[in-house]
């Protein structure tokens, strides 16, 4: 049957995008967020819309090149501006070994139809990147179809055009109990406002906290502990123009002022007891080495939040059966994988019927 009410729990770039389809259609949508939309992963996340890092599974590559052509069209639905950012990704290697993964990773993706350049460094800084320092012959990986998002400003978005459409926003709030009939199926969820909501459908995709929620339906979600740390460069002038993998760092620009950093090494550091700012220091420093303008930038915002991974790696999206009325939304690579997941589980919701396109994601292949 169609939901009456719908508890979309987390306002993250995933519940944002199964909230706005949901409303669309006309289902009334609670939005439960204990901080405001997209201020929390989202707005911590590297934010590259790819699917060239996802070869690990054909099934799970197939995915994500679904999640870049629908990024391309909720561009054209609802607009670019602010968020959209569609400059291709560049990668290099610094090693013998290294490099010649990354051209196996590209032949391999060549032979799957997915766009691929190889140039050279001197190519590079001409045609695509003048400020960067890199070797004249480094062969580069260029992948002109990604792209990064400014997640929270496509969250807002979404998120606002709900509410245009009759969907509530509740900021500042997390959810303590879900209820449930004599039937097992979903009736309520009680707030840590002291309030309770009638609802009959609950969407988990809260995210890092996605475990806790599972728990209040006596579920087994289990979740990887993984940890980043992402830092702001404020500049007067942003050097880069597009997203970029070097050695041992990560760059993008984040809008007209600062550029984001991110590195797995650096990640590495966290439970080692390093300080958040030590830590942004050396991404910074790392960062200088292959982007010399960022020297005269300073660090603007650090933060260390924990990424939201299933226990195998791979999504868990969909109904869980022992449950009726509650489902999952729960995803590494939420920013490639947000539009296209908020559309095909909204899709799911409203008719009973999985997309194919799901199948080695279901929920129930973990434990109850």
């Amino acid at each position: 049957m169609k939901p009456e009410r719908v508890a979309v729990v987390g306002v993250g770039i995933l519940g944002a995008g199964v909230g706005w389809n949901l409303s669309r259609r006309g289902i009334e949508v609670v939005f439960l967020d204990a901080g405001r939309p997209g201020e929390g992963v989202t707005n911590w996340s590297f934010s590259w819309v790819n699917a060239s890092n996802k070869t690990v599974r054909k099934s799970y590559f197939d995915l994500n090149v679904a999640g870049m052509e629908e990024h391309r069209e909720l561009a054209r639905t609802i607009g670019p501006d602010s968020w959209w950012y569609p400059d291709g990704h560049l990668r290099w290697a610094a090693d013998p070994a290294a490099e010649r993964k990354l051209l196996n990773t590209a032949e391999l993706l060549t032979g799957w139809n997915y766009r691929v350049e190889v140039c050279t460094g001197a190519e590079v800084r001409r045609r695509l990147e003048p400020a960067l320092a890199l070797p004249d012959g480094t062969p580069v990986v260029f992948y002109p179809d990604e792209a990064w998002v400014h997640g929270r400003h496509l969250v807002s978005r979404l998120v606002s055009a709900a509410v245009a459409s009759g969907a509530e926003l509740r900021s500042g709030t997390t959810v303590r109990d879900i209820g449930a009939g004599a039937d097992g199926s979903i009736r309520s969820v009680a707030l840590s406002d002291g309030s309770r909501l009638d609802v009959d459908v609950v969407v988990n995709a809260a995210g890092p906290d996605a475990a806790d929620v599972a728990g209040l339906v006596s579920r087994r979600l289990p979740m990887r502990r993984e940890p980043g740390v992402v830092t702001r460069i404020a500049c007067a002038q942003v050097p880069v123009r597009r997203a970029m993998h070097a050695p041992h760092i990560e760059i993008r620009p984040d809008g007209n002022s600062s550029v984001l950093l991110h590195s797995r090494e650096i990640d590495a550091l966290i439970d080692s007891g390093e300080d958040p700012s030590e830590l942004a220091r050396l991404l910074h420093a790392s960062a200088r080495q292959v982007v010399p303008d960022l020297g005269s930038g300073h660090i603007a915002q650090t933060r260390v939040a924990n990424r939201p991974i299933p226990a195998d790696g791979f999504p868990s999206v969909g109904a869980v059966p022992s449950v009726p009325g509650y489902y999952e939304a729960v995803s590494h690579s939420g920013i490639t994988l947000g539009p296209v997941i908020g559309r095909l589980l909204a899709s799911e919701i409203l008719s009973g019927e999985r997309d194919g396109m799901l199948a080695d994601f279901r929920p129930e292949r973990f434990a109850p």
